[in-house]
């Protein structure tokens, strides 16, 4: 990888800062003086400055995000905003994308990567990685509902989703509800409750595999996963 390429993808300035710092000479690799830009380095093996400052390279990077109702699940959209105007200018150079999707007025966990592969494995309906929603239904859920789901929903186009848990945690005119399901057909959690006769009025991601959407993280934040969430997320596959 050339060094300017380096540098920049990891954020430590713009190219026309990068190439400043270069030319100034205090860029080091290995402990040599580096000043042209084009330069081949080995980011996982090199030892790489600037000044003083170690420069960590981060080849693939995992960002949990607790996603607001408003933005889709998108890089980029020509009437809303995306998941990625959420994320600060420091992180988007790592051009990180959505792993799935969440409906612009869905809440809750919402993986973002720019691992490629894990979101391959993350999505294919051959993995079923289980995912975890709370909603409010218009109508009341009863305890025949829980059998059905588990048998699986035939949806309006004919489709028979896989075996479904639901947990009903309130039953009345307004049901409050707990869904897990292994798969992820457009709009599957309102669609299955639209096959039964009726609405989800509120819909919130909770978990994904191993990932949970914790409290502390306020709509709209998100944080970076630790190695060993990620090292979880990679064995859940």
């Amino acid at each position: 990888m050339r060094i300017d390429k380096l540098l920049s993808n990891q954020g430590v300035g713009s190219r026309k800062e990068v190439k400043q710092f270069l030319k100034k000479g205090i860029v080091t690799v290995n402990g040599m003086v580096q000043k042209d830009g084009k330069a081949q380095v080995n980011p996982e093996v090199d030892d790489i400055r600037l000044g003083n400052e170690k420069i960590c390279y981060k080849r693939f990077v995992y960002f949990l995000l607790h996603k607001p109702q408003g933005y889709v699940s998108a890089t980029e959209d020509l009437r809303d905003p995306t998941v990625i105007d959420l994320l600060r200018e420091k992180d988007k150079i790592y051009d990180v994308h959505p792993v799935g999707r969440l409906d612009k007025n869905t809440e809750g966990l919402l993986l973002l990567t720019n691992d490629g592969e894990l979101t391959h494995q993350l999505t294919s309906p051959k993995y079923k990685v289980p995912k975890t929603y709370y909603a409010h239904i218009q109508g009341q859920v009863a305890e025949k509902h829980i059998e059905m789901f588990k048998n699986g929903v035939v949806l309006e186009d004919g489709y028979e989703t896989l075996p479904a848990m639901l947990t009903i945690l309130q039953s009345d005119a307004c049901s409050e509800i707990e869904l897990i399901i292994t798969e992820g057909k457009f709009h599957q959690v309102k669609r299955m409750f639209e096959a039964i006769g009726m609405k989800v009025t509120y819909l919130k991601r909770l978990s994904m595999g191993p990932l949970t959407l914790e409290e502390g993280l306020k709509l709209g934040e998100y944080r970076e996963l630790t190695e060993i969430e990620v090292s979880q997320l990679k064995k859940s596959r």
